[in-house]
């Protein structure tokens, strides 16, 4: 019987912790993940391995049970040869738990029949990396999971690795199987992980060869579990992939620390996605990136999830909505200027505002100053499945952010049938066409034209067919297409020698 793993190497190995519980071990074998899955019995931890046997008829025994793991994928594969019939005197043989050695060489008919499996079963394996995700909501946590799903459905196999959240370590597995590690890493800063550029590798590269990952695709220019993650995947020979979800300027003390650590960890990237064109071109002249390899792939909806629903709103009121992190980045002061002056002008005016951050307290204070505590609503932090129903409840939305990539939440609004005002920065533009959305300067006066104005016209709206605009508009399955034409693209590619990397 083959023993259990006991490496004190590996930092999965006696896991029993806390941290992985009940979690069953075992050294890892190219053909185990080759095979379907057998029952679990009871294994020696005792029994030496026996070397490698010398050519010889394969044997009519059936093979010895393999222990099941909750690191490995154990779908089985229809159609899949018998294990006799695979297992020859040349055939692929574990010597550890991560090195593979090819004694003499399969037959290239075994290695066609092999790559044709693995085919039918995944078009690719990928690994999602990032800091941010559920249970953190907001953009780039959506994106994750939404892109996840779609490729899942479209044949690939699909994990997300990410850092610990409370209680939440270890392995879970989300709708369809998808697979996310937990992992033992405690974030320090906005969720973000602690740098420490190769403590990490261990954990991260015994993932990617139990996965047998192809291709690594990271997320989010502050993950700094995704700039590790990339540097190790390239090391280890693997394709990777990485994506920009935000714009950062090249005079802040940020901008120039975030800058010079994108330009060192895209160095080598495979290719770049950014979710709009004034994303890419930030992005180029922040990572000193070729053009050619930087594409366009915009964020998307839901539009089942997103749905007009005017029997939630209030016939006697015009409520506008607000949905963002209270920061400054998003504009929250431009908004404590402009709704005690919306409010003096219009008697019927109802704001809700949905979110948490620093910038609360001072919304607080703007509605106590100015006695607006029944026309002001705070709703604190909303959970993913309220945003729908707290963007019924209203008929404009407003965006007053001071930079953004793209913001999904006013296709999200959009979507729901709500009238869009929104400041013009960053990628904002690029989302909706002009009859779909009010863009303002980022100063009061102008936000205050705007929403007047919508104020004006809100009733000729109609939500329902915003709404069958929008959906032609935006799609998970489209990105998710998209994306892959990028694995297809970086899969074709050359590896390049030692040389040509160093020197770019």
């Amino acid at each position: 019987m083959r023993r259990v793993s006991t490496s004190p190497h590996s930092l999965f190995d006696n896991a029993s912790g806390p941290m992985f519980p009940n979690i069953v071990k075992h050294d890892l074998r190219s053909d185990d993940l080759r095979r379907p899955s057998t029952p679990i019995q009871e294994m020696s931890t005792d029994a030496t391995p026996s070397p490698p046997s010398s050519p010889k008829a394969p044997s009519t025994d059936s093979p010895s049970p393999t222990p099941s793991s909750i690191f490995e994928d154990r779908t089985p594969l229809s159609g899949l040869p018998s294990r006799k019939s695979v297992r020859k005197p040349g055939h692929l043989r574990s010597q550890s738990h991560s090195a593979f050695v090819l004694e003499d060489g399969p037959s290239d008919q075994t290695i066609s029949e092999l790559a044709q499996l693995k085919k039918k079963a995944h078009r690719y394996n990928i690994a999602m990396v990032s800091d941010f995700f559920y249970p953190n909501m907001g953009g780039v946590e959506m994106h994750l999971y939404q892109l996840s799903q779609c490729l899942i459905r479209r044949g690939n196999k699909v994990i997300i690795v990410t850092h610990y959240y409370g209680k939440r370590k270890g392995i879970r597995y989300l709708t369809n199987g998808l697979k996310v590690y937990y992992l033992p890493i405690t974030p320090i800063y906005n969720q973000s992980s602690f740098p420490t550029l190769y403590s990490q590798y261990p954990l991260l590269r015994k993932i990617l060869i139990r996965e047998q990952i192809d291709i690594v695709h990271c997320h989010q220019a502050f993950s700094t579990l995704g700039h590790e993650c990339i540097i190790l995947a390239r090391i280890m020979g693997m394709k990777t992939v990485f994506t920009d979800h935000s714009l950062f300027g090249f005079a802040d003390a940020s901008g120039i620390i975030m800058n010079k650590v994108l330009k060192f960890s895209l160095s080598d990237i495979s290719h770049v996605i950014c979710v709009s064109h004034t994303s890419k071109e930030n992005t180029v002249l922040r990572a000193s990136l070729d053009p050619r390899i930087v594409s366009v792939i915009p964020n998307a909806v839901d539009s089942t999830d997103f749905v007009p629903n005017p029997s939630l709103r209030d016939p006697t009121k015009i409520t506008v909505v607000v949905l963002s992190r209270l920061v400054y980045r998003k504009g929250v002061d431009l908004l404590i200027t402009v709704i005690p002056e919306i409010c003096r002008r219009f008697e019927n005016i109802h704001f809700v505002i949905g979110g948490d951050g620093p910038k609360g307290l001072d919304l607080e204070e703007m509605r106590e100053k100015n006695q607006l505590h029944d026309r002001v609503e705070l709703l604190g932090a909303v959970k993913h499945a309220d945003v729908h129903d707290v963007l019924c409840r209203g008929q404009i939305f407003v965006n007053c952010s001071l930079t953004e990539a793209f913001c999904i939440a006013i296709v999200e609004a959009a979507t729901c049938g709500l009238s869009v005002i929104s400041t013009k920065v960053g990628g904002v533009p690029e989302v909706l066409p002009s009859h779909l959305i009010r863009l303002c300067k980022p100063n009061p006066k102008d936000l205050i034209d705007k929403l007047t104005e919508a104020i004006s016209t809100v009733k000729s709206v109609d939500p329902y067919a915003v709404h069958n605009e929008v959906k032609e508009m935006y799609s998970w399955d489209t990105v998710a297409e998209r994306t892959e034409k990028v694995y297809d693209r970086i899969s074709t590619t050359d590896r390049l020698s030692l040389i040509d990397r160093l020197r770019k």
